[in-house]
């Protein structure tokens, strides 16, 4: 994906949910993937005391 594609999706996504809502999302975002990623690692190490 190149420079125009990106900046194409950023003006999107300011014209849908409009400036004030864009920190929200990311914080949303943000937590969901530190909840994935702490899943994930506790998946790992769990199966590394298994073998």
């Amino acid at each position: 994906m190149g420079a125009p594609q990106i900046i194409l999706i950023v003006v999107v996504v300011l014209l849908l949910f409009g400036g004030k809502k864009i920190p929200e999302l990311m914080r949303g975002l943000g937590s969901g993937i530190k909840e994935f990623k702490d899943a994930s690692k506790e998946e790992d190490t769990a199966s590394n005391k298994k073998e």
